[in-house]
């Protein structure tokens, strides 16, 4: 049960040690932080990171971070770090100065050229950052971000064995992807799990009617894609997505379902947007309770953004501190990134777009707690309380065995647990109740939502869960 946070918003090193007490209790077993690699000025999201051996000093020193990971383990939390190998930040990186063969002049990435992962000098330079975290401030996982743009898919074989050989056989080390490509034989072995990005999109298109950007190819039989989603891992295992016209992914039925992340939000989804909302400001709250109970209760790993836990209404913006000069650039490039939404169509929309730069950005991103914080503290203690006690132990060898849709905003999905047992989740974020045909004859051992009213049908804007013992 995976946590995941942004250090500085959370006051450093320091900061994020004295929450941690609070998390264990909420029932979070992980924290995950984001990329923490020396950036430049002292706000950032951490992914224009340059020196990746270097804990950034806006953040504490080395003995913080250490410290912090020391009190993690005495409360058996483990503690994850995404790590970005993919690019380096556009300040402060002189590579291509006074080793231009670090790059390729033939490919590109969204960041600029891509490193070279051909060449042996490099492989080796970000395998040995992987174990540094690893071994010398014992981080519990890493979270690799978007190894797609990573062209050497081997040496992502390579980086996991050699890490999981200096951890040594006594450490279990977690390791996850990010991966647009959806490649499930990463997932088959070395790695344990991968963000799966393709049920969060049919999870929102559901939850908001969203379908400009990449949602455009969830849009389409969504429930019928969030059905597959909980059965079988990805939406798309080969099928050409709307949004690109190209064939993506492979088949991962075969895959247990932990070998998925799945999640409501997380610091792309909600700050990739223009105004870094929430999902609560954007779908009514009965929905997002019953959402969140589905993403807490199925068998995939679940991870949950900084916030969320506490109704948090406060945006998550996209915030830097560079120069005057990248500050522009970024400004601006920012701003015409969405000019293809309709609602940022006209430049003068685009214009309430937040300034990366300004400090009330990042101010503005603090996740204060919203005014019903403790209703949603409640649900997820209860929730995460659940998982721990009945599914959690249950997990190794858990196999789906259906998944169907109940109507256009509703599913079903049942799974076979390690034990013998049956987990069921029924879940309709439609505004009309849908038959609940042939449903389990025990009464659920979770419902949230209209719980007075599940009979026949299932209730708008509820999730249902049915535990049933081994036959």
């Amino acid at each position: 049960m995976i946590y995941e946070v942004h250090v500085g918003l959370m006051g450093g090193f320091r900061g994020v040690a004295e929450r941690l007490p609070e998390l264990k209790n909420l029932g979070f077993t992980a924290i995950e932080l984001m990329p923490i690699a020396d950036f430049p000025g002292q706000r950032n999201w951490g992914y224009d990171g340059v020196l990746p051996f270097a804990p950034d000093t806006a953040y504490g020193a080395p003995e913080d971070l250490k410290s912090l990971i020391d009190q993690a383990h005495e409360l058996g939390l483990m503690v994850f770090l995404d790590v970005v190998y993919n690019h380096f930040g556009p300040d402060g990186n002189y590579l291509p100065t006074y080793a231009p063969q670090f790059f390729r002049n033939d490919l590109k990435t969204p960041w600029g050229s891509a490193i070279d992962f051909r060449r042996p000098e490099v492989r080796r330079f970000f395998t040995e950052n992987a174990i540094y975290w690893v071994t010398e401030y014992q981080f519990d996982g890493l979270r690799f971000d978007a190894v797609h743009a990573i062209s050497e898919r081997d040496w992502l074989e390579e980086v996991a064995s050699a890490v999981r050989s200096a951890a040594g056989p006594k450490r279990r080390v977690h390791l996850i992807l990010e991966n647009d490509d959806n490649i499930a034989q990463l997932l088959d072995r070395p790695y344990n799990g991968q963000w799966n990005d393709d049920a969060h999109h049919v999870l929102h298109v559901l939850l908001t009617g969203e379908r400009e950007g990449y949602y455009e190819s969830y849009a389409e039989n969504t429930a019928q894609g969030l059905a597959r989603a909980l059965c079988e891992g990805f939406v798309f295992q080969g099928e050409s997505a709307a949004h690109t016209g190209e064939p993506r992914g492979t088949p991962s039925g075969h895959l247990p379902p932990t070998a998925f992340v799945n999640f409501l939000q997380n610091h792309d989804q909600i700050g990739n947007r223009a105004l870094g909302e929430r999902l609560i400001r954007l779908t009514d709250p009965a929905r997002l309770r019953a959402a969140t109970a589905l993403v807490l209760l199925a068998p995939q790993v679940p991870l949950v953004f900084m916030g969320e836990e506490t109704g948090s209404r406060s945006p998550f913006l996209y915030f830097t501190h560079h120069g005057p000069d990248l500050a522009e650039a970024v400004r601006e490039g920012r701003r015409s990134e969405f000019a293809s939404f309709a609602a940022f169509a006209d430049p003068a929309a685009r214009k309430r777009i937040p300034d990366p730069n300004a400090v009330e950005t990042f101010e503005a991103s603090r996740p204060e707690p919203g005014p019903d914080a403790e209703d949603w503290r409640e649900l997820y203690a209860d929730l995460l309380r659940l998982r721990a006690r009945d599914i959690a132990p249950r997990l190794r060898g858990a196999r789906c065995e259906y998944s169907e849709t109940l109507g256009e905003e509703a599913v079903r999905a049942s799974w076979k647990l390690g034990d013998g047992s049956r987990l069921t989740l029924a879940l309709n974020l439609g505004d009309a109740p849908v038959e609940l045909r042939n449903r389990p004859l025990r009464v659920p051992f979770a419902v949230i939502g209209h719980e007075d009213e599940l009979e026949d049908e299932l209730p708008a804007a509820t999730l249902a869960a049915w535990l049933e013992p081994r036959r």
